[in-house]
């Protein structure tokens, strides 16, 4: 199996036990004389039973993430914790900018006027290379993905 189906596989758990937990939540408790619309017990199980597939694959992914090399100076999980970087400073980029952007209407002379204390046009130019960095290193990230065997135990 290659990483990126590992991924999918994951993924789709994750939306499996969301999905269990729903359906758990409408069943655990019903008006006193009538019977669930299905047995608790064998959604349990069910969801035990999602919960360690989960675990297993993502103790495999984690493993690959970081024994395998991306480049000659990172593993994966390097390239991961550096594409995460990326984001995290966008959005703290993009959140300044809006602060900065906002205008204050005032109505009269006597009102306090604020101004910019940063330079927009090079917030957004930062935000503009940290977008590409971004997609950049996350399609090379892809790009891997497929190309690399889940190592299991």
């Amino acid at each position: 199996m290659k990483l990126a189906e590992a991924l999918v596989n994951r993924s789709d758990l994750t939306r499996k036990i969301a999905q269990l937990k729903q359906r758990l939540d409408r069943v655990v408790k019903v008006q006193e004389g009538e019977d669930p619309a299905e047995h608790p017990e064998a959604l349990l199980h069910e969801l035990e039973i999602a919960v360690n597939e989960q675990t297993i694959l993502i103790r495999a992914i984690n493993r690959t993430n970081s024994s395998v090399a991306f480049n000659e100076n990172w593993s994966i999980a390097d390239a991961l914790a550096e594409r995460d970087k990326m984001l995290q400073l966008r959005k703290l980029f993009s959140d300044l900018l809006e602060q900065a952007s906002i205008t204050q209407d005032r109505y009269s002379r006597s009102e306090v006027r604020f101004q910019r204390t940063v330079d927009v046009a090079e917030i957004q130019k930062r935000i503009d290379e940290l977008s590409k960095s971004y997609r950049e290193l996350d399609f090379k990230i892809q790009e891997k993905n497929w190309t690399v065997a889940l190592i299991t135990p």
